[in-house]
């Protein structure tokens, strides 16, 4: 019998499709460190793509909350790893990039989800207009 994996239940429930299940917490740290690489040379993409790789970020963070011990403990450091070099490349944006009415109804903080209250220093001139603009 199959153990229960409640990361990849919460992963299901958020509505992500198969490949995320597949790589749960892992994957997604995967990703989120893909993504600060992206952003270390320039974020390239639209704000839409941005807001989706920053909802990667916040499922790490609640994903983290209901994996179990041993897998928290083995990713809590690759998410510290990637976080303090994400944090070298970015700046606040004065605004949470979803908006102040989906931040409040969410309950996130600029201290509690940075990552929605931050822009990057380098990236397309389009995009980052964007999120001026917001």
């Amino acid at each position: 019998m199959k153990k229960k994996d409640p990361v990849r239940d919460f992963l299901g429930k958020k509505g992500c499709p198969e490949p995320v299940l597949d790589g749960g917490l892992p994957g997604l740290v995967e990703n989120w460190e893909q993504v600060v690489e992206e952003v270390r040379k320039g974020y390239a993409l639209t704000l839409d793509d941005y807001l989706n790789d920053l909802d990667g970020r916040q499922m790490i963070e609640e994903a983290l909350q209901i994996a179990p011990e041993a897998e928290r403990e083995k990713i809590r450091e690759r998410v510290g790893r990637a976080d303090k070099k994400m944090r070298g490349l970015i700046e606040p944006a004065g605004k949470c990039l979803w908006g102040s009415e989906v931040a409040e109804a969410e309950g996130w903080t600029p201290e509690k989800n940075w990552w929605y209250f931050s822009r990057p220093l380098k990236g397309d001139a389009d995009f980052l207009a964007e999120i001026d603009n917001i």
